[in-house]
């Protein structure tokens, strides 16, 4: 399995909350703990994160609920970066006000000033523990790192770095995200005016189509 095949796994879960408002209540916190369990000893953000990767069979360094310890799991195990972030990786924030790690997210996709993650337990009311598992936009001000997991090569991937190159059944989609900003934002142009920073591969193709399909960028 690659990040971007990870990230999508992650995304198929966007809408589930838990039950009651305000309980920790949720289908991976029973998973994780082995039988329902309810209260404020119960945050989630990181059973998510292990809830999903358990899903796609790829290792964490440690199994864990707290975001300090997957963190320092992962610097002993060679597999924490502070820069370069791509899909798959598991980013820990620290929130202005709140603890060293507050919570934590799987990259969905990176921007020129962050990253927008798949989280769980975040949302409106409180970001690191709003209930929901949300899409969220994060400025790199608040990631401390992240935690690179093992995926498949990428190596010799085809990539498609213009709108034109994209294949047809993609074009739709890539030309509504770069009109909106999410795609293309160096401001790199092909011969035509055209952005030629794209740098896609047919897997985040078809993530992107997959979430458009499903309304994730709206009309």
């Amino acid at each position: 399995m690659t990040g971007a095949e990870l990230a999508a796994l992650a995304a198929r879960e966007l809408g589930i909350t838990e039950s009651p408002p305000g309980s920790n209540q949720v289908k991976y916190n029973t998973w994780y703990y082995g039988q329902a369990v309810s209260g404020s000893a119960y945050p989630w953000c990181m059973v998510f994160v292990q809830w999903v990767f358990a899903q796609a069979g790829v290792s964490l360094p440690s199994r864990t609920a707290s975001c300090g310890a997957l963190m320092r799991a992962a610097q002993s195990a060679g597999c924490w970066i502070t820069e370069g972030y791509q899909s798959g990786d598991v980013v820990i924030y620290d929130f202005p006000g709140g603890a060293a790690t507050d919570h934590c997210g799987i990259v969905e996709r990176v921007t020129d000033s962050g990253v927008i993650a798949i989280e769980g337990n975040t949302g409106s009311g409180s970001d690191a523990d709003g209930g929901q598992v949300q899409r969220r936009t994060r400025p790199l001000a608040y990631v401390v790192g992240a935690v690179r997991p093992l995926f498949e090569e990428e190596e010799n991937v085809e990539r498609f770095n213009t709108v034109q190159q994209c294949p047809v059944w993609a074009q739709p989609t890539v030309e509504k995200l770069v009109e909106r900003g999410y795609l293309g934002g160096s401001g790199k142009k092909d011969g035509a005016g055209n952005p030629a920073d794209l740098d896609l591969s047919r897997d985040m193709l078809r993530l992107l189509v997959i979430q458009d399909r499903a309304g994730c960028f709206g009309e």
